[in-house]
């Protein structure tokens, strides 16, 4: 049933940025900056929690979720180190898969060579 959870949230996430790419005329970057920002908003709201305990990756692997754990993190950060925490507390909270993303890309560009189009 998890799986299925996951699925009908992600898909629904991902339905509605493929409605945004095609009704609107906003660009794929400012779509993607949106749906961070959202769920950065949600997460203040205190809705996207319940939203990822109930979908679990469906609803934070996609940017929302990236979003809703740049808040989290901020908001653990300002609990323990005050002010400060505003500064740090989301790159630390979301260091790891920064980590990853660098270290995977640096691998498949070792691996692959970009193609004039």
């Amino acid at each position: 049933m998890e799986y299925l959870k996951a699925f009908l949230v992600g898909g629904i996430l991902c339905a509605v940025g493929q409605i945004f790419i095609d009704r609107t005329k906003l660009t794929p970057a400012r779509i993607l900056v949106g749906f961070v920002v959202g769920g950065v908003i949600l997460s203040a709201l205190g809705i996207y929690e319940p939203l990822a305990d109930f979908a679990g990756a469906g609803a934070t692997v996609p940017l929302s979720g990236f979003g809703h754990l740049l808040a989290k993190g901020v908001r653990a950060a300002v609990n323990e180190k005050g002010l400060l925490g505003i500064f740090t507390g989301g790159i630390t909270a979301a260091s790891g898969g920064i980590t990853a993303a660098i270290v995977f890309a640096f691998i498949a560009a070792l691996f692959f060579k970009p193609k004039d189009k």
